[in-house]
């Protein structure tokens, strides 16, 4: 049996098991196995979608209850999770995977923040990867009073990117890597010496980790399963939004982007989202110059607004 064929299997059999969240994960039958390879040969393409995993892909009852969650209680702003990665996923994967990591660890930013540039937690984290202040400027994004990088998805991915290398240098295991990302890695380290394991789901079962990270990577296996195959856990009806595409651009000091938005016709919203990391939605006046980012095919009606007589 081919790699992709087992994984396929293996997915399936979580979406006949979910709906009981606490089923224990142990192996098919073999006649069971037998049902899911017809049910597999029988189910419709647009339901398939990609099964491959570049992840460790483990099932056990807290997965299976967030699933049965996402199917449920949790279903509707699930949908809307999905309806963003449309649009935001695929970029996010590509940067993971032209610098070498998992691409799969994308899934972290539904669960952190939904794809919502804007996001801010209880504990002042924000952005789409939820970096608190302290760590998002120790890998490189500016907070000042106008700017925020790490409401910015290309900085704060990149950003991501170094910093989840950095916890994979020090842990060598993924699910530590997503553990440390969401209780710190000062006191993930502190359990691991505490408990003398390296094993995310051993330090899960002595209760080593905070409630919060022993549902993390559960959480975000279960999106990333149901993500993959969106029409086998009931999410046949999922808006697509366009691919995320713009151009940048260099604007002068005083630059308002509800004034330009308006100018190229598009939503305050659209210019908004490519352009989070401006907090108030404007360029300073005693700043130069500002790169933003415009919809694509927009450079010439910007440089209309940049040389309009009002705007000097």
């Amino acid at each position: 049996m081919s790699f992709t064929r087992k994984i396929i299997l293996a997915v399936l059999t979580t979406a006949f098991t979910a709906t009981s969240a606490y089923a224990a994960p142990i192996p098919a039958p073999a006649s069971l196995q037998d049902r899911l390879r017809a049910r597999m040969d029988q189910t419709p393409e647009y339901k398939k979608s990609s099964v491959i995993f570049d992840l460790p892909l483990s099932y056990n009852k807290r997965v299976a209850y967030w699933i049965a969650y996402y199917q449920s209680k949790g279903k509707t702003w699930f949908s809307q999770w999905l309806t963003k990665a449309s649009r935001y996923l695929p970029y996010v994967q590509a940067e993971l995977q032209r610098d070498g990591l998992p691409q799969d660890l994308a899934f972290i930013v539904m669960i952190e923040s939904g794809f919502e540039p804007n996001a801010k937690s209880s504990a002042n984290a924000v952005g789409p990867w939820q970096f608190i202040e302290s760590t998002g400027k120790r890998y490189g994004l500016k907070v000042t009073d106008w700017l925020d990088e790490r409401r910015d998805l290309k900085k704060s991915t990149l950003a991501a990117i170094h910093y989840l290398r950095d916890l994979h240098n020090e842990f060598g295991s993924w699910y530590l890597v997503a553990a440390s990302y969401n209780m710190g890695e000062t006191g993930l380290r502190r359990q691991i010496k505490r408990y003398g394991t390296v094993d995310y789901w051993a330090l899960t079962r002595l209760g080593a980790l905070p409630t919060e990270t022993t549902d993390y990577v559960p959480k975000v296996l279960a999106a990333m399963m149901i993500a993959k195959s969106p029409g086998l856990y009931g999410f046949d009806n999922v808006t697509k939004l366009a691919p995320l595409e713009y151009e940048v651009v260099s604007v002068p000091g005083g630059t308002r982007l509800s004034d330009l938005a308006d100018h190229m016709g598009v939503t305050h919203k659209c210019l908004n989202d490519l352009n989070a990391e401006l907090v108030q939605g404007v360029v300073p006046h005693d700043i130069e110059h500002h790169a933003i980012r415009v919809p694509k095919g927009a450079v010439a009606e910007v440089a209309e607004f940049v040389d309009a007589p009002k705007n000097l």
